[in-house]
């Protein structure tokens, strides 16, 4: 077989293995969000946030990714960033929410650990206390230096993908690793394709989001061709690909609902034995 024939054979297999292998762990027809519309999809607390009342005293930052909405849940993700500081009850939550018309950059949208229109999220980045104190400020201005504020194109960018990025690139303190299905997260401007990779601790140059290359420690190598990703993490061992995101260890430990349920019945235990009077 020529060798041409070969690589482009070689080049649609990689390009389709990881979408058959995200429709083999979720098949259509057999997902309880495909009866949803997006009125009437739910959008309750997924558990994965810590509750802010409880944890006054501390602060938190944690930025999340959910599957968007219908059949662009096979390709893409939708991020978004919530943090508290020490003594405050409420989450602030920002992310990049495209309908409408004005500022693409929304705050309080939704709440803060809300399921993505019938999705789960899963963590991306998650720091408590003095660290989280610290990379507030820095998040806040980065948020204020978001170049794209009034644009928003869902491919290849600028989207709530590439907003999240532009964060972890000013925020290097984050530690953030976002999947390579997150579609737009390498969105540059042709005037400036040369710079930080999305976690502000590697180099990535790319041209508007359709090809190019990043390497960092938190993202490892990174090939962008028309908008997809293929690599390798070496930092926490996995295959970076479209359609899937990670194929390996996750990048964050992840938190479940029970976990946090669990936690919070251990911290009511706790405060009713130190209610209880000595013997």
């Amino acid at each position: 077989m020529p060798k041409g024939k070969t690589f482009i054979l070689g080049l649609l297999a990689v390009l389709v293995l990881p979408f058959g292998i995200s429709l083999a762990e979720d098949p259509p027809g057999e997902k309880a969000k495909e009866r949803y519309t997006w009125r009437n999809a739910p959008r309750h607390s997924s558990g994965v946030a810590p509750d802010a009342e409880a944890n006054r005293d501390q602060a938190i930052v944690m930025v999340m990714a959910a599957d968007t909405f219908g059949w662009r849940s096979y390709f893409a993700v939708h991020p978004w960033i919530i943090y508290k500081r020490a003594g405050e009850t409420r989450y602030t939550r920002y992310d990049v929410v495209g309908w409408g018309s004005g500022n693409v950059v929304r705050q309080n949208y939704a709440i803060p650990d809300g399921l993505w229109y019938g999705s789960e999220p899963k963590l991306m980045a998650d720091h408590r206390g003095e660290a989280a104190e610290k990379l507030i400020p820095q998040i806040e201005a980065a948020i204020k230096s978001y170049p794209f504020p009034r644009e928003y194109r869902s491919y290849p960018g600028p989207n709530s993908n590439t907003f999240i990025a532009h964060i972890g690139r000013e925020v290097p303190g984050l530690n953030l690793d976002m999947p390579a299905n997150a579609i737009g997260k390498d969105y540059r401007p042709i005037t400036n394709p040369v710079g930080l990779s999305s976690s502000g601790q590697g180099v990535q140059a790319n041209l508007l989001g359709v090809l190019g290359m990043s390497l960092g420690l938190e993202e490892g190598i990174e090939l962008n061709l028309l908008g997809l990703n293929f690599g390798i993490d070496f930092n926490r061992p996995a295959l970076r690909l479209p359609s899937i995101g990670r194929l390996g260890m996750d990048s964050v430990e992840q938190v479940t609902a029970e976990e946090v349920a669990t936690d919070k019945a251990a911290q009511a235990e706790s405060a009713e034995a130190g209610l209880e009077p000595s013997s």
